[in-house]
């Protein structure tokens, strides 16, 4: 095989391994050369990336691992990127997962399931990629189940300091009236933002 479609190998498994990035090792065992190949390869790419002006990424090899990162020329686009907000808002099943997690916090799929009356599977993933709540630990008992709560995104996104200024729980006999306001003050919120 050329250097061209191996470097091109090389390429898509360091993108795949994205943050985490790849060892000597790892990269030499997935491509199944040997480890002073593997080496050479990482050179080639590394030289490739340097001498194109043009390219907008670029190897480093960072505490033994060699990952793929945007050039630092590049630092103002990127941040304008993560400054702008997102435009997309939440759906109403995002909504009600998250207004339930940020009261009831930490909490399991399963106790959101059981509030909602329906799976949560794709509101939780579009909340956990949206960085508004992440993985907190685990439940005590069998299955330990992963518990939820907010992130400091979450505070970021709704404008709040803490989560002691979202608006006081009604009493229990009201859990439908609790989910009626809760609901209103994300989307107050949420159409704030747009």
């Amino acid at each position: 095989m050329d250097n061209v479609k191996w470097l091109g190998i090389l390429e898509s498994l360091l993108f795949a391994a994205g943050d985490e990035g790849l060892t000597l090792k790892q990269v030499a065992k997935v491509m199944d050369i040997p480890e002073y190949r593997a080496n050479e390869l990482l050179n080639m790419l590394k030289e490739e990336y340097e001498n194109n002006k043009n390219r907008g990424i670029t190897l480093i090899q960072l505490a033994g691992t060699y990952q793929l990162v945007t050039k630092k020329d590049h630092a103002i686009y990127l941040k304008r990127l993560v400054e702008t907000p997102n435009q997309a808002s939440l759906s109403q099943a995002s909504l009600e997962t998250l207004t339930i997690i940020a009261y009831k916090q930490p909490i399991t799929k399963a106790e959101i399931e059981e509030i909602r009356g329906v799976k949560t599977e794709r509101p939780i993933q579009t909340l956990i990629a949206k960085g508004l709540i992440q993985e907190v630990g685990r439940k005590e008992g069998m299955g330990r189940a992963i518990l939820y709560g907010t992130t400091k995104e979450f505070l970021d996104y709704f404008g709040l300091n803490d989560i002691q200024e979202l608006p006081p729980l009604p009493d229990e006999n009201n859990e439908p009236l609790f989910q009626e306001e809760a609901n209103l003050f994300f989307d107050q919120l949420n159409e704030e933002r747009e």
